[in-house]
């Protein structure tokens, strides 16, 4: 069987661990050598290398912080200068603070506009000047949250960066679809995932929370990866500006709790 990403490059912002190693590492599956960016965890970094050099791809982690505007010029220089080229870029990287409204502070706020957001405009926009330059095109996926979308009370900095990710997705989608660059936006529900571990280890939230989805399970990073290994192939060259929802039924079934 064919892989649908035979001798494409990507770049993975985020991929040291939970959705961002689930994509990478499915990409790698998909024929695709993959650069990973990782901020502070190097030995999650060098896990995800190892898997996906035991599939059988290059792989090249690089330590950046994407919420600075000299780091996202640096990794995707780095990511090109080690594999010559760059096809699939995957905005991954996200974080996000847990506190009422009127208690959430400037740090806070903009570490999580910088990374989810500001670091997402700043990536995508060195790794376009890059297309441009080489008269390319090119395909970005964008990792947004059904919170771009969905009320989610004690998280207002991540929804209005989710926010921000969904209508910048799609105006890029028209600037950037005359140079050949298709831009997407996947957007998870309830993942199992680092980044949610306290959910995870209550069990009556977590009830809550699988009631709310039709599917009745939580999602895994697979889920979310199978959408962007679609997103970046031949198959979806057709698609630009849209958004696909991986949550298993979750922001139409909705009730806060």
């Amino acid at each position: 069987m064919a892989r649908t990403l035979e001798g494409k490059r990507a770049l993975v912002t985020g991929g040291d661990q939970g959705i961002g190693r689930g994509i990478a590492l499915r990409l790698a599956t998909e024929g695709a050598d993959v650069s990973i960016v990782y901020r502070t965890n190097r030995d999650g970094a060098q896990e995800v290398i190892g898997e996906i050099e035991r599939i059988g791809r290059r792989a090249l982690a690089i330590q950046a912080d994407v919420g600075r505007v000299a780091d996202t010029e640096r990794l995707i220089s780095e990511s090109i200068a080690h594999f010559t080229n760059l096809d699939i870029l995957v905005n991954n990287a996200g974080v996000e603070k847990n506190a009422p409204f009127w208690e959430v502070s400037e740090k806070d706020y903009d570490l999580v506009l910088n990374v989810n957001l500001k670091g997402l405009f700043f990536v995508t926009q060195a790794a376009v000047r890059r297309w441009m330059s080489a008269r390319q095109g090119g395909k970005i996926i964008n990792i947004s949250s059904v919170h771009d979308e969905l009320p989610f009370p004690r998280f207002a900095p991540y929804c209005a960066s989710k926010g921000g990710v969904k209508t910048l997705t799609r105006n890029l989608a028209i600037e950037l679809a005359p140079l050949g660059i298709t831009v997407n936006s996947v957007a998870p529900g309830a993942i199992k995932t680092p980044i949610n571990r306290a959910l995870f280890e209550n069990r009556d939230k977590l009830d809550a929370v699988v009631k709310n989805i039709p599917l009745h399970r939580v999602g895994e990073a697979a889920d979310v990866a199978a959408a962007v290994s679609f997103l970046a192939s031949s198959d979806a060259d057709y698609i630009t500006g849209a958004s696909i929802v991986v949550d298993g039924g979750l922001m139409w079934n909705y009730q806060e709790q």
